[in-house]
């Protein structure tokens, strides 16, 4: 079964991935400060992390918008990536609420807003959609990473 077959299953594996990558940062930084043994499992992790926390991101607002979620839900998904832990949690909330359908909605219906619009577009060719999200993500993250450490930006 493809991995965006249906929003509930490609949510699941985003939020999953969001809380790997969130141990992998935590256990580098684990070696780095309690081990004092190097920052190369913080690169690591971060990066990952960095990587996946906006793909989820991503996801969450492509699922939100076809799911048709309240901005109140948006918040709390979004959120729960910020939070260690919480992506897994919050997706089995949005499970038992009915948040996350087994059909992505906009792929057949049309889009009333410019949101909804770009989404079915989006679902409706799959394929450009996603290597255009990778590459947006990929920049996002590029412009992120030259910044430096999300602790260093304000000081």
């Amino acid at each position: 079964m493809p991995l965006i077959s249906t929003p509930s299953r490609l949510y699941r594996v985003l939020a999953f991935a969001e809380m790997v990558t969130w141990t992998l940062l935590l256990a580098g930084m684990f070696v780095k400060y309690v081990l004092e043994a190097g920052e190369l499992l913080v690169r690591i992790g971060g990066g990952l992390h960095g990587f996946t926390f906006l793909s989820y991101l991503v996801v969450t607002v492509l699922v939100a918008v076809d799911q048709r979620w309240t901005l109140r839900d948006v918040v709390l998904g979004i959120g729960s990536a910020i939070v260690p832990y919480m992506t897994v949690p919050f997706e089995r909330s949005a499970m038992r609420r009915g948040l996350l359908g087994h059909t992505w909605q906009l792929r057949t219906e049309p889009g009333r807003t410019a949101p909804e619009k770009i989404v079915a577009l989006a679902l409706r060719r799959p394929i450009p959609a996603a290597l255009i999200a990778i590459v947006v993500v990929a920049i996002v993250f590029s412009v992120l990473l030259s910044l430096g450490p999300p602790t260093e930006w304000f000081s």
